[in-house]
């Protein structure tokens, strides 16, 4: 049956090849679509990515295109893993060419800058019916390294059609990648944007040499600001303790592999923000999203110190080891 379905997965970034590469050996029809021509063309000649991933060999049956020449129009699930600064305009260039009848899955874990709208909002806003009814979104501890190498990773597929979800679910399932659906589509949302700022004041706790017990008061802490902003719209609390909250709270704060991680810990040693993605290559979706967290947070009456103390660091120039004296001096209070 996989043979059969079409699928177009929209940014040639890691979690973007990742999941195309996934699809792709679920003997799905498989479109990368790049930005830049030349690395869809070397990634045609070579089977790899020569920006992002590069020592992982992609099956011959993956085809990459560019924007100019995807064919969207026959997808029967688009996939857009781009960062959520870019969001809505890439999302209106797509719907141009996209497929109404398609799926629509989103892999970006953050909110539109300025509006503060979860992503699948934004997909509701600028698709095309009924694509704009049948959204998904896939979060939890997906670290494109380890999902390109097939090591073993749970995933949660969230959406207000079950029965689309459950689709997926059976798509997307393999010996390595095992997908849980989640009816709870905000708490998912809300997990996968707040998880990325309480990533980058672990990775500050890193980058100031602090210890465990740093590190674990702050995702038990930040999972109480996540749990604080979800229960403010509806989410379900027991999202917070699944595999879209402490799962992916746990693999953001702690591994090797994470970028909003490595930010912080670069910011904590003298970087700037910009300097610090210009040192990996890679955006830090935590970066632009912090604020969106912040901003949402106050504007609902949601109390998120962690989140205020980054976004002091990160857009303000505050000294890293202020904002930690200022936690550490609040008043006492009822865990």
């Amino acid at each position: 049956m996989n043979g059969s379905i079409k699928t177009s997965i929209v940014g040639g970034g890691s979690w973007g090849t990742a999941f195309a590469r996934l699809l792709a050996r679920v003997g799905a029809e498989t479109e990368l679509i790049c930005r830049r021509p030349e690395q869809a063309a070397a990634i045609n000649s070579s089977h790899r990515n020569p920006d992002y991933l590069r020592d992982i060999e992609l099956p011959a049956s993956l085809n990459a295109t560019s924007f100019e020449k995807n064919s969207l129009e026959s997808a029967d699930l688009a996939v857009i893993a781009i960062p959520s600064k870019a969001y809505r305009a890439v999302v209106d260039e797509v719907a141009a060419t996209l497929n109404p009848e398609a799926a629509v899955l989103s892999l970006t874990k953050g909110l539109e800058p300025g509006t503060l709208k979860r992503l699948s909002e934004v997909l509701a806003e600028e698709l095309p019916q009924p694509a704009a009814s049948r959204i998904l979104v896939l979060s939890g501890p997906n670290h494109a390294e380890e999902v390109a190498l097939d090591i073993p990773t749970a995933t949660t597929i969230a959406s207000n059609d079950l029965e689309l979800a459950a689709w997926l679910q059976q798509l997307i399932s393999t010996d390595s990648f095992r997908p849980y659906v989640n009816p709870d589509l905000i708490g998912v949302e809300l997990c996968a944007a707040t998880k990325n700022v309480i990533a980058l004041a672990a990775g500050m706790s890193d980058g100031l040499g602090f210890g465990d017990n740093t590190k674990a008061s702050l995702i038990t802490r930040g999972l109480a600001e996540m749990a604080r902003l979800g229960d403010r719209f509806g989410a379900d609390p027991q999202t917070f303790s699944g595999l879209a909250g402490m799962g992916d709270l746990i693999a953001t704060c702690t591994s090797r592999h994470s970028r909003n991680r490595m930010a912080g810990e670069l910011i904590a040693t003298g970087k700037t923000p910009a300097e610090a993605e210009a040192d990996m290559g890679m955006v830090a979706e935590g970066l632009t999203s912090a604020a969106s967290v912040r901003d949402l947070a106050k504007a609902n009456g949601v109390e998120m110190p962690i989140t205020e103390q980054v976004c002091a660091v990160i857009y303000e120039g505050k000294d890293v080891r202020k904002a930690v004296a200022e936690l550490m001096a609040r008043a006492p209070r009822p865990e």
